[in-house]
């Protein structure tokens, strides 16, 4: 799956869109390298999110296309 598409599906991110800027904007790095949206996230990645000032590190767990609202912290773990 799409980073992009994950970290919507997942609620890391709200919209795909804010995603897709995130990641144009060099603030979303996978493994500690810095990636496209149309990276391919697997089961194990690690990824880094930049949120202004504040770091969100998380290990993906499952790759879902469709997820409800209550499970959508289910598919990763926030490491720090």
């Amino acid at each position: 799956m799409r980073l992009d598409k994950f970290l919507k599906v997942s609620r890391i991110i709200k919209r795909r869109t804010v995603a897709n800027d995130a990641c144009d904007a060099a603030r979303v790095s996978v493994n500690g390298r810095v990636v496209k949206a149309s990276y391919d996230v697997k089961v194990g990645d690690v990824l880094e999110i930049t949120f202004g000032q504040r770091l969100m590190k998380v290990r993906v767990k499952d790759v879902k296309e469709y997820t409800a609202k209550n499970d959508a912290a289910l598919l990763y773990e926030v490491i720090e």
